[in-house]
Formats: C-alpha cells, structure tokens, sequence
C-alpha cells in the first residue's frame, strides 16, 4: 500500500500536478462531474448512436452502420492526443486554428487544463479536458456517418474521419471555442450548435453527393430492422445530453443546472410540435418522426443552453420542431435535384445543419444579460436584450462553418477518390449483399446456423436464401449494360420516408 502523501509526491517531482484546494475554493467536484458529463456524451456515441443506426437502417445494413460509428470513435481518440486537442484548443497559430501537438506527456496530463489563446484555467486536470473535447470530436464523425449509411466504402471512410477530423474539426472548434477569431467576433456557441452540429450536417449534405445515392431498391423500402433499438438509442442520446450540454461551463455551477434543464425543455417541446405536425400532415403520429424531432431539439438548443430562459428554450422548440420537418418532408421532396443528387440518408442535413443554423439564430435572438455572464461571456445578451448585432454574430458564424466544410468536405472526397484512387462507393456485389459482403457477417441469423460455408465467411441459414432473393432483384433492376452508379445518376428515385 502506498503510505507517500500526494503533496510529498508532488514535492518529490518536477511534475506540476493539478490538486483540489478546498481552503482556496477549489475543489474535487469540477472534476468529477466533468468526468460525468464525458461520460455521457461517450454514452451517446457508443452504444447510443451505434445501436440507433443499426435499428433505423435495413438488416442488411445493420453491421455495417454500426461499425462505422464504432471505427470513428476508435480513429479520432488517436488523432485527438496525436495532434487534434492542440490543434482546436492550442497556442495560436492562425485566426482559426491552432499549433498542432500531442498531449501524451505525464507533465501534461497531470498539469491543470489551461486554454492559453483565451488565457483562462479550469479547475480540473488537462487529462479530463482532454477526453472532455475528445467525445464531442468523435460525436461528430458519427453523426457525419448518418448521411453515408449504406453506401460508402468502408476502406474510404478509415480515410475520411482522420481527414476530416484535422482539416474540418479543428477549424471550427479552435475558431469558436478555442479563442479564434469567431470567438473573438463574438459569436455564442454554448456546447456546439456549429461546431458539431452544422459542421457535420453541412459535411454530410455534401458528403452524400460526391458519394452518390443508394440503391434505389433501397432508397424505396427503407423500413427500419428495429425501431425498438432505434427508442434505445435515442433514449440514450437524450440523457446523454445532460453531460454534453451541462458539462460545457467547466464546472459543477448554477449554469450547469440551467443548462440541463433547457435542454430538456426544448427537446420535450420539439418532439411534441414535430409529432403534433405529423399527425396534422400524414394523419397519424409516427415514432421515428417523434425521434427526429427530439434530435432537432437536442441540436436547436446546443449553442443556447446555458444563456436563455425558460421561456427561450421553449420556443426554440417550437422552431426546432417545425422549421426542419418542413424542409425534411415538403421543401426536400418538392425539390427533384436534392431528392436525386444528395442521398442524405438519415436526413443529418435537416436534423442537424438546419436544426444548428434553427439553433444558433434563436440563440442570438433570446441570449438573456444573466445567463451570458453566468457562461463567463461579456456579451450583453442577444435581441431581446437590446444587442441586435448578436444576429449578425450568429449568422456570420453560420456562414464561415458551412463555407469551409463545403470545400474541405468536397476536397477530401475527391482526393480520397482521385489521388488516393479508393472508391467512395462499395462495390455492385456489396451495395446488394450488404453486410455479408461488406464484413462477412450477419446482425440477425434468423436459421440455422451451427455451420459456415467451408472456405467462405458466410453464415448457412435463410440468411443465404434472402442473399439471393437480393442478387435476383439487382439483376432485374440492373439488366444490361448501363452499370448502378450510371442508372441511379440516370433519374430520380424515390428519397426514403422516415416518418
């Protein structure tokens, strides 16, 4: 048992560790509910969304979407200790990023966490940051994955979270969060309305295109395999956002507490509104709408939680709730050239980008004096309290997000595909097998299966037999010589109805 004293060992190192100092009013509990907070939003990723994507998607597709989420979480915690943390909350380098570094040292990790291009420290060590801003990171590339699901080449997405991750990621977080020149403009982005959720909305909206749609049998029958995993996960998600909205003010404070409760608030409304919206339209409420409009809510609120009333959550809800249904089931569907070109396939376009932008104008119009300088901001609030120049704070924020993930996105595809020379789409043969083809197995085995093919990583059952029912509808739809990527090209099909 060790009997060293944690200041002897302090004393006995040159290490300068961070340590609770209840005299000087600073204590263990920052820490650990930033630890919680981490937590939780760890949770949303892993098993929240992973388990989400798999029921909403087809059964052929259930591994594969998951998996996706799963690599992403895996890939981006290495680039983020490599070099991503530095990058997005580092030493300045540029107005909108910072110099790149790894934070693997034990000197680092012990030390307290500092933002140096803002000049403030938190009461907490740099290891809780850290993995703090690492699980927002990651959460990012998931939600990105859900414009992707059931197309893109595995072999490319490896390549994509890295890529994206260091030239799209960073950018926005240093330039709002870190002490960039959006956050020096005066742009209010409490937990990521920009940052995560119009980043990989806008990321995915362009992702879709240069990737290509699905199979239009697919696009056609979209039904989800398990709408019971899909209220797990979105459970999950919702709770989770305790800690990805209470965690952001640092610190187990007063604004923690609103902030949460907002964030409820909002989600509880928009989900009403989306499902009251629902049964005025298509005559009767449908779970997976009422899904999409919690995660709109979730999204609407992010950049406002801890600097509006009560009164200001609920009606961003309300927004949050209507503005994308409207542009999900009627603007998007009366619009032939985004049905047949952006693919989006769980619709992050409308949950996320225009939920942020829903997010980050209700923001500069209800950010209230108190709950500003309860965040630590000197902004004096937004519209209603007198600052009309926080709108066009908030939309010069939006424009600069959107603007530079168009053109990184499109510019990582397009090296990926021309210059690395990986196809951004899977093969005919896995487009129509799925799972099977893509990882050699299967979510569901629904007949025996004590035995796999000899040879083959195929599971005998009725699996085999549905394989073949698929192969037999991609001949008919792909008779003759014009290839999938040249029919689907070709005209439109039929975007997938969610609700």
């Amino acid at each position: 048992m060790a009997t060293t004293t944690a200041s002897a060992a302090v004393a006995a190192t040159s290490v300068v560790w961070w340590t609770p100092d209840p005299k000087a009013g600073v204590g263990s509990g920052d820490n650990a509910w930033q630890l919680t907070a981490a937590s939780l939003v760890a949770l949303q990723s892993i098993p929240g969304l992973l388990v989400l994507y798999a029921g909403i998607m087809k059964r052929k597709w259930a591994i594969n979407s998951a998996f996706m989420a799963l690599y992403a979480f895996a890939s981006v915690l290495l680039c983020w200790v490599l070099w991503g943390y530095k990058a997005s909350f580092g030493e300045y380098m540029l107005p909108f990023v910072a110099k790149p570094g790894n934070v693997l040292g034990i000197d680092t990790m012990l030390k307290q966490s500092y933002l140096p291009s803002i000049g403030v420290g938190q009461q907490f060590p740099m290891a809780t940051m850290v993995y703090f801003q690492f699980v927002f990171a990651a959460i990012t590339l998931v939600i990105t994955a859900g414009a992707f699901l059931g197309r893109m080449n595995f072999y490319a997405w490896m390549i994509y979270v890295p890529l994206w991750l260091t030239l799209c990621y960073t950018v926005g977080a240093y330039s709002i969060w870190g002490g960039g020149f959006l956050f020096k403009l005066g742009v209010i982005d409490y937990s990521g309305g920009y940052v995560i959720h119009l980043s990989s909305g806008t990321a995915g909206f362009i992702g879709s295109y240069w990737i290509g749609p699905r199979l239009s049998s697919d696009r056609a029958d979209a039904r989800p395999s398990n709408i019971l995993a899909v209220l797990i996960g979105a459970g999950i998600l919702w709770v989770g956002w305790n800690g990805f909205n209470g965690g952001d003010p640092y610190a187990a404070s007063a604004d923690a507490g609103v902030a949460v409760l907002n964030t409820n608030l909002c989600t509880a409304v928009s989900l009403l509104v989306w499902t009251g919206l629902d049964i005025a339209y298509f005559k009767k409420p449908s779970v997976i709408g009422a899904v999409q409009g919690m995660i709109t809510g979730l999204v609407a609120i992010t950049p406002a939680a801890g600097v509006v009333a009560g009164w200001g959550a609920i009606l961003l809800g309300v927004g949050s709730g209507s503005v994308p249904w409207f542009t999900m089931n009627i603007l998007a569907k009366k619009m032939t050239f985004l049905e047949r070109n952006f693919d989006d396939t769980l619709g992050v376009m409308h949950t996320h980008m225009v939920a942020g932008v829903v997010g980050g104008f209700g923001t500069g119009l209800w950010a209230t004096v108190d709950g500003c300088a309860a965040f630590g901001l000197t902004n004096p609030g937004g519209a209603i309290a007198g600052n009309g120049m926080q709108l066009g704070y908030q939309m010069a924020g939006a424009c600069f997000i959107i603007g530079w993930n168009l053109v990184w996105t499109s510019l990582i595809m397009l090296f990926i595909k021309h210059v690395l020379r990986i196809p951004l789409r899977m093969t005919e043969e896995q487009l129509l097998l799925g799972d099977d083809a893509v990882h050699g197995e299967d979510a569901y085995v629904l007949g025996p299966c004590e035995a796999h093919a000899h040879g083959t990583g195929s599971i005998q059952g009725r699996g085999e037999s549905l394989h073949s029912q698929d192969l037999e509808l991609g001949a008919k739809e792909h008779h003759g010589s014009t290839t999938s990527a040249e029919k689907e090209k070709a005209g439109p099909s039929r975007a997938p109805n969610y609700d």
